[in-house]
């Protein structure tokens, strides 16, 4: 995940840079297509921000759960 994020990042990055004309594309207004990609950086960051949380709730809370219980049993 966190491979094709920084790709996509620097997707943006690059294209910003060495694609002016592309990213500087109106698509209906003032809204150009390097807008949308900015406001996509938003979207996908929070995307994987919810899809850890629902990991660690799943997955390693429920560890982690059961080491502090084992943990707080010893030093009883």
């Amino acid at each position: 995940m966190t491979a094709a994020f920084l790709a996509w990042y620097l997707l943006y990055v690059v294209l910003s840079g060495w694609a002016r004309d592309f990213m500087g594309t109106e698509l209906f207004g003032n809204i150009n297509i390097a807008l949308i990609f900015g406001l996509l950086q938003f979207v996908s960051t929070f995307g994987i921000a919810w899809a850890y949380s629902r990991h660690a709730e799943k997955k390693l809370d429920p560890i982690a759960d059961k080491l502090r219980h084992e943990v707080e049993e010893r030093s009883e």
